[in-house]
């Protein structure tokens, strides 16, 4: 057969894995495969070989020459070549040449290997696979549950076939909101068993999730698609909320509502005291966190026991048994339902079934404790609604009922140091018995109130007589509250007493005293006259609203101050100054008769004037009368002229004397000074005055006297300074005095 081959052999061209990739056989691929028809394949009962991709036919040739093709296997136990390997074989044109494997297995498992042809051009190789006996279930590629009520269970059943040819160690599993009966099992060949698939979605909408079947060990699983839509059914409660109104304590109110289910299936409802599940999650991590403490606190009374116990010669695992309590507190409060819970509201029954299209009857019961507003909201938690349907819960307790037979007593005038007396009646109005107390007032009225009885007890429809006595020697209008406490309710019973105590009556002869406009720091004096109209002396004492403590300056003070600072940067006070003075300032009045007052104003403030002038009575009251007191405070235009004084030539250190002239042009009075000069060593001019301050009439003049004397050869100027008692731009321009 040599002889017949070329004498050079041509070099294959070798193919790598990753030129074969298209052809090759991928784990996915390979699966889907293997269950494209799974009944088909079991009943073969052998083995096949599968269609990987797009085969060559490496057995056949359809070229019009010879093919020399050399076929190899590697060394197998249970694959091998009828043929020898590694040999070549001669294809002739259209024409094919099979080729026989011999397959011996020894166990029951999957196989493969690789058949290898090679060509001068081409290297082809060919996937060998046999595939063992194994199970197959027949589950469908889609459940469907459609639409499903919202927390409530519902299931279908699946007819199951193992269609393959060996027993399915199958295991199921699935996820939330779906659930799957049996989870694992055993399914001998051609058999069949129920599976229940079960759906309970908690929240509406749309669910899927698929079924994961496992049958061949190694094998990945097949799924099933699984779907269902949650929805609301028609469960609801007649109202939504519970008025219970007011309800004598110790007594209840009771009424029903009802929860009717129009829909086809059992609602399971439960009350539950927070609206969401969430909720109740959240508070039983709440109430296991607490549990820690608590484990603290039996840790170290077991640390007390155990020292006990070592000294009685015996010990015990404290440890163990504190985790087991602890442990066995965590499953109680997980397993608590959280159902409504409530020392004033209580609802039956807490929960129950509803059969279709039927209601069930809820009983509300209201039963206060004390005389407060009572709310609460109860979540009725309902299979079939994806939200508890809450309820609200309101009422108020009522203590026993006292009313007064007037809530409000006028007194009227009454006259200062006078004794009245009168009654009001406390009236229980209630079905329970009223013990009441009289609350006494901290106010300075109440002082002059005396209550009898201050307490007692009043039988439902009774009524007590209360005695109220009042002697003042306070003046003015009150309005004074009286409050009785009844024990059992939260709101006193109010007496309102109103009344105005009238006194001695004292008027001023002036409704006001208009000052008009007024000169800064000159006094200004006004007059009236205060009359006592009662019949009784009355010893008075007069004071200013709004005046200030510290004495004004009066502007004859002023002119002799020559050096103050105030020429040069006003006056200023550490506090408000006292610009009014009454004379007499206070006195006695004899009855029917009147005093003369002086109010005079000096006025150290640039401003519009409108204060009180008030009367106190002493020991009775304060502001018993009084008179407005008006007046407009001004500082006059003064000039000073000329603005220059001319020496001309002066000896040294030889005194000269001009004149300058304060000239007002206000029709008030004015007060100027001339500010003292700051001298210096070197200072060339010195000036003085003889008369640096003074007044000027209004519309008049005055002088002012300036004497300098020259220290330093050579033309000068210096500048002196006035000031005007009370203007704010001190010192006024300066005027300037040559010397030459």
């Amino acid at each position: 057969m040599a002889s017949r081959f070329p004498g050079r052999t041509p070099t294959p061209r070798l193919l790598s894995r990753e030129g074969l990739k298209s052809d090759t056989l991928l784990p996915s691929k390979f699966q889907r495969e293997k269950f494209v028809n799974s009944k088909q394949e079991a009943s073969t009962g052998g083995s096949f070989l599968p269609r990987i991709g797009p085969c060559v036919d490496m057995s056949e040739t359809r070229q019009k020459i010879a093919r020399m093709v050399k076929v190899c296997m590697e060394s197998s136990p249970y694959f091998q070549l009828a043929c020898p390997s590694d040999v070549y074989h001669i294809v002739p044109p259209g024409a094919s040449a099979p080729l026989r494997i011999r397959f011996t297995p020894d166990e029951n498992k999957n196989y493969s290997h690789e058949l290898t042809c090679t060509t001068a051009k081409e290297k082809i190789v060919v996937p060998l696979r046999a595939i063992f006996a194994r199970a197959i279930l027949d589950f469908p590629a889609q459940v469907d549950f459609s639409e499903c009520p919202v927390k409530h269970r519902t299931q279908k059943i699946l007819l199951v076939r193992n269609v393959g040819n060996r027993t399915a160690h199958y295991q199921l599993s699935t996820q939330s909101p779906f659930s799957v009966v049996p989870i694992a099992g055993t399914l001998g060949a051609g058999d069949t068993m129920r599976v229940t698939v079960r759906f309970h979605a908690l929240t509406n909408g749309d669910h899927f999730g698929s079924l994961a079947v496992c049958c061949n060990p190694g094998e990945e699983s097949i799924h099933t698609k699984l779907h269902g839509e949650a929805v609301d059914v028609d469960v609801v409660l007649s109202t939504n909320s519970v008025e219970a109104g007011k309800t004598f304590i110790t007594m209840a109110y009771q009424t029903t509502v009802f929860l009717e289910n129009r829909s086809n299936i059992t609602a399971h409802f439960q009350w539950k005291a927070l609206p969401s599940e969430e909720d109740d999650y959240e508070e039983k991590r709440r109430q296991c966190r607490l549990l820690h403490p608590l484990g603290e606190e039996w840790l170290e009374n077991f640390t007390e026991e155990k020292e006990v116990e070592k000294v009685q010669g015996f010990s015990e695992d404290h440890s163990a048994l504190l985790r087991s309590r602890v442990q066995e507190k965590k499953a109680k409060v997980q397993d608590d339902p959280l159902l409504f819970s409530s020392d004033i509201f209580f609802i039956e029954p807490l929960e129950g079934e509803i059969e279709p299209n039927s209601t069930a009857e809820i009983t509300v019961t209201f039963e206060p404790l004390e005389a407060l507003e009572y709310q609460s909201v109860a979540y009725c938690h309902v299979s079939g609604h994806e939200s508890r349907i809450p309820l609200c819960l309101r009422g108020e307790g009522q203590g026993p009922l006292i009313e007064l037979s007037s809530p409000t007593l006028n007194l009227g005038k009454i006259f200062i140091n006078t004794s009245y007396v009168y009654e009001v009646e406390l009236i229980n109005k209630g079905a329970l018995d009223a013990p009441f107390t009289y609350i006494p007032s901290t106010t300075e009225v109440d002082f002059c109130f005396t209550v009898e009885p201050e307490q007692g007890m009043i039988a439902p429809g009774g009524t007590q007589t209360v005695q109220i006595s009042f002697h003042t020697t306070v003046l003015g209008s009150f309005e004074e509250k009286f409050q009785f406490s009844v024990a059992g309710s939260p709101t006193p019973v109010i007496l309102t007493i109103r009344g105005i105590v009238t006194g001695p009556n004292l008027h001023f002869d002036l409704p006001e005293l208009d000052f008009g406009d007024i000169s800064f720091g000159f006094p200004y004096t006004q007059r009236c006259r205060l009359t006592n109209c009662s019949v009784v002396p009355v010893t008075f004492k007069l004071r200013m609203s709004d005046d200030g403590t510290q004495p004004a300056v009066d502007s004859l003070d002023q002119i002799h101050k020559e050096g103050d600072p105030s020429w040069r940067k006003g006056i200023h006070f550490y506090v408000e100054p006292r610009e009014f003075t009454m004379n007499p300032s206070q006195g006695t009045i004899l009855p029917q008769g009147h005093q003369d007052i002086e109010v005079t104003l000096c006025s150290n403030t640039v401003m519009r004037f409108k204060r009180r002038l008030l009367v106190d009575l002493e020991g009775i009251a304060k502001e018993v009368a009084s008179v407005v007191i008006k007046a407009r405070c001004l500082v006059p235009e003064l000039r000073v002229y000329p603005q220059i004084l001319l020496y001309h030539e002066c000896h040294l250190k030889v005194p000269y004397e001009r004149k300058l002239v304060i000239r007002n042009l206000s029709n008030l009075p004015g007060c100027y000074g001339l500010i003292p000069q700051q001298r210096k060593d070197d200072s060339p001019v010195l000036y003085s005055s003889p008369k640096p301050c003074g007044i000027v009439q209004p519309y008049g003049t005055a002088e002012i006297p300036v004497i300098i004397e020259v220290q330093t050869l050579g033309e000068h100027r210096t500048k002196a300074l006035v000031g005007v008692f009370g203007d704010e731009r001190n010192p006024r321009p300066s005027i300037s005095a040559g010397v030459w």
